[in-house]
């Protein structure tokens, strides 16, 4: 290493403790990148490679980024997968001995970007850690360090169980230790196409201690420990916005499997894998980023507490029937901003004037919207709003603190309010009193001398000067001005006068951009203290948002308030596939009823191809689905049973299982509803047993009917083009066979979807 120079010296060093990121290395105005930073750099980002003398005999290459331009290559980076070291130089240039003191000030990850074109407003940015134990079983605990939102769960079952929880949070990025094998991680990276990060600490950090006061089991405090530490070995800064870590069991919700979800196209369709055309599409009419977050949260965890559900029902049968109420509360959310991610922002130091602004907009809406819903007669609601505090101190604190058109950057004044600091307006009284005494002074002057060119300027290296043309020098009085400066046309002076006013005005404006960015870094301490507050109050208004976004939909696309029943039953007149009869946008939508009572179990469905047969099963989940997040559902009448899992084998084989051939999905996805259903259970099975011969199939698919029917009795809708299996109608008293019609017209098949 002795032979680089002193500043490579130091990069290697820095880049020694950051070997899996690239290392933005600040040099005056430019970050730059060495070695093979370099090289993969330049690669990614389009940039041009170059090489500089490092003391060695070889040129060493590298490649920089403007530092005010350096937020937009980041981003480009951690979008990819990419970690990125910011080093920032610590100490002035101008007084450092030998080379500058630089420090990494932060690690930005895939699982810990705070903001940019890679985090999408209504989704979360989960960061995750696994933590595996020796009895087999394994803890996940996940932080959104925009929101500080952070979750913790204990895992058991096979890797393929816990990799499909892993996936149900959406992360990009996992923690894990040194001691996860090999294939481990292959499954992760490969299966799941996440960034892998270690950590071995575990031990809770200090200072976080209270947000684990609801969690006591050892292992869970594990996980979370290792997550915590990954987070602020990265971060190096305040996380006064994490939150209280809240423990939830799988089991507590309804279970649908990845592949489930995906088939069923919840949160993104199969094809393109974009929100648009999911069921999430059509249900979010919510108006609020933090609201749009929270309904994609319990749309991937249904509820299956039936009390829960309805009163989540019965909510939105309020604001269904009260159109003034909903319309009043959609009109003050679409004055919320982001409080969860502005908290953040505040928390982390990064938040300007104009955010706090945003902020106290925010609140303004808030009494009004606690108001509206404290009159409801309604134990939900008031159990909603309970302990909401609308922080109306804040709003008056940043009323008389912040101008109304701040600029974006706080180091350029113009910030704080009249009025608000003494010392403040008493700069700005010198600043703007001295700029009208120097005009009177220039006046003054051209009076005196007669010279009606004169004139006075500034610059700053010679500060306020009075500027007279070469014409007209013999027209001044003699000694009435001390000569400072000779140009080709003119003369420049200054007086005693002018330079005393001129260190006044300077010196005022000087301190009065340092003194309002003190005020405007000790308002950001003061508003730190609501952050608790203000997160309580995203989480009620993100619920209501959900709500009425419910309602909205509900009323537009005529749903109806399914009836909860304990029995095992199913009634559904006039169903309809959601998101099928919104994309046919008016065109005439058959609906189906689905009626399946307490001794009904199987529907063996026939039908030719596209006729309807796998819509009308996805029809099923989806409205039991939209019933179980509390959702009004897509029929005339519906009574439905709470479902405890959703198993689905529907369409095309599923991306996560790769390499494998129909038949062997097929199989695995059939295993699975076989081994883990109960009579609790929905069960969709389209055409199973088609990967092989007639035969095998045909056996395949009587068996497994036959082992639904007799071992689980989950209701099951079961596809198939097997029409010799419609005599199990004879021997199995709870199935019943169910036809698709077409008929033929003037030479052509007419499907009818009925």
């Amino acid at each position: 290493m002795t032979q680089y120079t002193p500043m490579i010296q130091q990069y290697l060093k820095v880049k020694a403790d950051y070997q899996d990121a690239f290392l933005f290395f600040r040099l005056g105005d430019f970050y730059e990148m060495f070695f093979e930073d370099a090289v993969k750099a330049a690669h990614e980002l389009e940039i041009t490679l170059t090489s500089r003398d490092g003391g060695s005999s070889e040129r060493i290459p590298m490649c920089g980024v403007p530092y005010h331009a350096a937020k937009n290559y980041i981003e480009q980076l951690v979008e990819k997968g990419y970690k990125v070291a910011v080093c920032e130089q610590v100490e002035d240039p101008k007084t450092a001995k030998g080379v500058v003191r630089r420090e990494v000030v932060q690690l930005i990850t895939p699982g810990t970007m705070m903001e940019g074109r890679t985090i999408d407003e209504k989704e979360n940015n989960f960061l995750a850690a696994l933590t595996h134990f020796e009895d087999g079983s394994y803890a996940l605990a996940c932080n959104d360090l925009t929101t500080g939102q952070n979750t913790v769960t204990l895992l058991t079952g096979s890797v393929e169980d816990i990799l499909l929880e892993v996936y149900a949070t959406g992360s990009k990025e996992i923690v894990v230790d040194s001691s996860f094998s090999k294939d481990e991680l292959n499954k992760l990276t490969e299966t799941l196409k996440m960034t892998i990060s270690y950590e071995d600490a575990t031990a809770i950090p200090e200072g976080l201690e209270h947000l684990l006061k609801n969690v006591s089991q050892a292992k869970l405090i594990k996980a979370v420990g290792r997550l915590f530490n990954y987070v602020i070995r990265t971060q190096k800064r305040s996380l006064d916005h994490l939150q209280p870590v809240e423990i939830y069991y799988t089991n507590q919700f309804m279970k649908i499997d990845v592949h489930s979800k995906r088939n069923l196209e919840l949160t993104e369709t199969l094809r393109t894998k974009e929100k648009t055309g999911s069921l999430l599409w059509l249900l979010d009419k919510t108006k609020t980023a933090m609201g749009g977050r929270m309904l994609k949260q319990w749309m991937e965890r249904p509820l299956i507490q039936k009390e829960r559900i309805e009163e989540r029902l019965e909510m939105v049968e309020t604001f269904v029937n009260d159109y003034f109420l909903r319309e009043d509360l959609k009109e003050k959310l679409k004055e919320v901003y982001d409080l969860e991610r502005l908290a953040g922002k505040v928390a982390f130091g990064n938040v300007n004037a104009r955010d706090l602004l945003q902020l106290r907009r925010s609140l303004l809406q808030v009494p009004a919207i606690l108001e509206a819903i404290s009159l409801l007669d309604n134990a939900y609601a008031s159990r909603l709003i309970q302990g909401a505090d609308p922080c109306e101190s804040l709003t008056e604190l940043l009323g008389r603190s912040i101008q109304e058109n701040p600029p974006l950057s706080i180091k350029d004044g113009d910030i704080i309010k009249d009025g608000y600091n003494d010392k403040l307006d008493q700069y700005r009284y010198v600043s703007k009193n001295g700029k009208t005494w120097i005009a009177e002074l220039e006046k003054r002057e051209r009076d005196i001398t007669g010279i009606k060119s004169l004139k006075i300027g500034y610059n700053r290296i010679f500060g306020y000067y009075i500027e007279v043309t070469k014409a007209n020098l013999a027209a001044l009085p003699e000694g009435r001005y001390e000569r400072k400066q000779t140009l080709a046309n003119a003369e420049r002076f200054i007086t005693d006068e002018l330079k005393e006013k001129e260190t006044l005005i300077l010196e005022a404006e000087e301190k009065i951009v340092q003194l309002e960015y003190d005020l405007f870094t000790a308002l950001r301490e003061e508003v730190k203290v609501f952050i608790p507050k203000l997160q309580h109050l995203a989480k009620v208004i993100s619920e209501l948002d959900v709500l009425q976004s419910f309602a909205t939909v509900s009323e537009e696309e005529q749903f109806v308030k399914p009836v909860l029943t304990t029995k095992r039953e199913i009634f559904i007149k006039d169903g309809r596939h959601p998101v099928v009869e919104k994309v046919l946008n008016g065109k005439l939508y058959v609906p189906n009823d689905c009626i399946m009572p307490e001794n009904m179990d199987v529907f063996l469905i026939t039908g030719p191809n596209m006729s309807g047969k796998s819509t009308y099963m996805r029809q099923l989940a989806l409205v039991t689905v939209m019933s179980q997040i509390g959702c009004f559902v897509p029929a005339t009448e519906a009574v439905l049973p709470v479902f405890d899992q959703i198993f689905t084998r529907i369409g095309a084989a599923d991306d996560l299982i790769s390499g494998q051939s129909t038949f062997m999905v097929e199989m695995l996805e059939a295993k699975n509803a076989i081994a883990n259903a109960s009579e609790r259970s929905l069960i969709l099975f389209d055409e199973i047993g088609r990967g092989t011969s007639t035969y095998d199939g045909m056996a395949l698919a009587q068996a497994i009917i036959e082992h639904i029917h007799d071992q689980i009795g989950a209701k099951t809708l079961f596809s198939t083009h097997y029409h010799e299996l419609t005599v199990l109608e004879e021997s199995l008293d709870q199935l019943k066979n169910v036809h698709v019609s077409a008929i033929e017209e003037n030479g052509k098949v007419v499907f009818l979807h009925k």
